[in-house]
């Protein structure tokens, strides 16, 4: 069997996309204005995308900057979006949404995930503002296609939160804890060796990515030297 691990690059575009499925990408989660740290991109971008590579899309739903879903029409927005998604073939999701007073906001996600026909997808970093991160995910635990936290263990980055990923990671198994860790948000090599000694197997950047910065496309070498230490 394969350890190989998981490496998942943030494309706004079908140039980020070749790029990174050149670097050696497993996956890429595809969104649109990273100034609102990434929103549900147009259905003519996933589109195209889709059209240009072979690899996994995660697609995000995710209507303006923070993580609430908003009031009724609002949210009426992204479930419409999400299923117009799914009649373009977008099969696996991004997703999250919390209370002000940090709680999970399960009637917004259990709104969308009706949309996603069983679909996989990720909770995002919402997991890293909530007020009770093992109460979230013991409360998320039978929502059908959650198989993935996107997390840094602390909304400052993972410089802080890796004592919690490690925590986490060693809980495995446990209830609440069967989706798998995606590690990102400030994630560095550096970071690498400790995670992956705690068996934590899936990595996500996108600044990272992007080493002309964030208004720059992906670089297919920036993407290799992270496939290379991953090897």
């Amino acid at each position: 069997m394969s350890n190989r691990a998981l490496l998942e690059v943030i494309a706004l575009d079908a140039e980020d996309a070749v790029a990174a499925q050149a670097g050696g990408a497993d996956r890429l989660e595809l969104v649109t204005d990273m100034a609102a740290d990434g929103l549900t991109p147009p259905r003519e971008t996933f589109a195209a995308i889709r059209a240009a590579v072979d690899i996994p899309l995660r697609v995000m739903l995710r209507k303006a900057d923070g993580f609430a879903a908003g009031d009724a029409g609002q949210l009426a927005v992204l479930t419409a979006e999400a299923r117009a998604l799914r009649a373009e073939g977008a099969d696996e999701f991004v997703l999250g949404f919390l209370h002000p007073d940090g709680s999970p906001d399960l009637d917004a996600v259990e709104a969308v995930v009706a949309e996603l026909d069983g679909c996989r997808w990720t909770f995002h970093r919402a997991i890293d503002r909530a007020a009770d991160r093992d109460g979230l995910r013991k409360a998320l635990a039978d929502l059908p296609g959650l198989d993935t936290y996107l997390t840094a263990g602390s909304a400052a980055g993972v410089d802080e939160g890796l004592p919690v990923l490690l925590a986490e990671a060693a809980r495995r198994g446990e209830p609440g804890y069967g989706a798998r860790i995606l590690v990102g948000g400030g994630l560095t090599l550096g970071h690498l060796p400790a995670l992956r000694a705690a068996g934590i197997d899936a990595f996500h950047i996108g600044g990272a990515a992007r080493p002309d910065g964030w208004g720059r496309a992906v670089s297919a070498a920036a993407v290799a030297d992270w496939r290379a230490a991953l090897a």
